[in-house]
């Protein structure tokens, strides 16, 4: 098949959108199709495939990571598109991605499909903070239905977001398929240094892993929180939190306020090319506890590299974790999840089974098996396509 993927995001700028998207395109590459990308340009220089599309942007007010395609710039590119023959579009963002991805399959008449991303009722609030969040979500609710009947069909995730649009009201038929991951690519990475010996912690020090965005919506402030009852237990315990955001000073000043700063150690963004790869490896636990996730890309992460998983089991991350499998599923407050986290900082043993099973439980994510049931989806909405103009063009 040929397709136009279209989105507001995509490397440099990192969140799981851009991964899901560079996952699902390396892999359906593999599977012997085509996937042109449209998205912005960022003021840092892209060294791009020839089928990734960069479009001028600017910048988003309020929001210094992320930037705003060029609707017409987009539109242009229809007499191209159209030549390539392409069989479908698939929207990932919500804004002039959206409304673009519309235009250019009526222009090229070929059915446009969405993938629903993030929840952004749980989102809106952190950065429009002057209007009550009530407003804030029934806004966010209202869009999401109206743009979900534009589309051709709905992919959802996880389980907990296509809830959520049942919730809201959407009609639009809903599929389910997760974001995989490329496990021999990312295990695959080697950093020889020592992890512990390069940041300066402890050899015996206890490691808590966080991996992601330093946003709030994240809920980081939650890990810090039981911090202190861990660190009763095991002193030498260090959260390391890796990722870059925009509530980084604000969880420093929780970290402080907690007197627990020194056992708190941010270390930014760590490169994918064995950086971040050593951090998972160093770790004892990847802690992750965000209330808002579609899916948790990390949380497969971790458990590719044998890294056990203390979480939370809610929204996306439901449909990740098994307990047992690699993880333990602990309850959604703060004292409850540090007694988690020392049971097992407690045992070894525990740790060493869970390690195992965590490599094993991966292998059912690859990346390729989830690119294989969004071919089965864009397959079947393309025939019902085709069948609907063949009705049309006899009568």
């Amino acid at each position: 098949m040929n397709i136009v993927m279209i989105s507001d995001v995509f490397f440099p700028r990192i969140n799981g959108v851009s991964t899901s998207i560079a996952s699902f395109r390396e892999a359906l590459h593999r599977l012997g199709h085509t996937v042109t990308l449209v998205c912005p340009d960022y003021p840092v220089g892209q060294v791009d495939e020839p089928d990734i599309l960069r479009i001028p942007s600017r910048g988003v007010w309020g929001d210094p990571e992320d930037r705003m395609m060029r609707f017409r710039e987009v539109l242009a590119l229809a007499p191209a598109l159209a030549a390539e023959g392409f069989d479908l579009i698939h929207v990932h963002t919500p804004f002039v991605a959206h409304y673009a991805g519309i235009t250019l399959g009526k222009r090229l008449g070929v059915p446009v499909v969405a993938t629903y991303h993030t929840l952004f009722e749980e989102y809106l609030h952190h950065y429009v903070r002057w209007l009550p969040r009530r407003w804030l979500r029934w806004f966010a609710r209202r869009v999401s239905v109206r743009q979900c009947g534009q589309i051709a069909a709905l992919v959802a995730p996880s389980r907990a977001m296509q809830e959520a649009l049942t919730r809201y009201g959407v009609t639009t038929p809903v599929s389910v398929i997760g974001t995989g991951i490329a496990l021999e690519r990312f295990r695959h990475p080697q950093d020889d240094s020592d992890f512990r010996s390069r940041y300066g912690l402890p050899t015996n020090a206890r490691l808590l892993l966080f991996v992601g965005r330093t946003a709030h919506e994240k809920n980081i402030g939650f890990l810090i929180d039981l911090l202190p009852r861990v660190l009763a237990r095991h002193p030498t315990t260090r959260l390391i939190i890796t990722g870059e955001g925009p509530a980084q000073a604000d969880l420093a000043r929780r970290a402080r306020g907690a007197d627990v700063e020194h056992a708190v150690l941010f270390l930014g963004y760590l490169g994918r090319d064995g950086p971040l790869q050593a951090a998972y490896r160093a770790a004892d636990a990847f802690v992750f506890a965000s209330r808002t996730e579609t899916q948790g890309l990390v949380l497969l992460e971790a458990l590719a590299l044998g890294t056990p998983v203390v979480a939370t089991a809610v929204m996306g991350t439901r449909d990740v974790l098994v307990d047992g499998q690699g993880c333990l599923i602990a309850e959604d407050a703060p004292d409850a999840f540090a007694d988690t986290v020392i049971r097992l900082l407690d045992d070894p043993s525990l740790r060493t089974v869970l390690a195992e099973r965590a490599t094993r439980y991966a292998e059912g994510w690859h990346e390729d098996h989830k690119a294989a049931d969004l071919l089965s989806l864009y397959r079947e909405v393309t025939r019902l396509a085709h069948h609907t103009a063949t009705l049309a063009s006899r009568g």
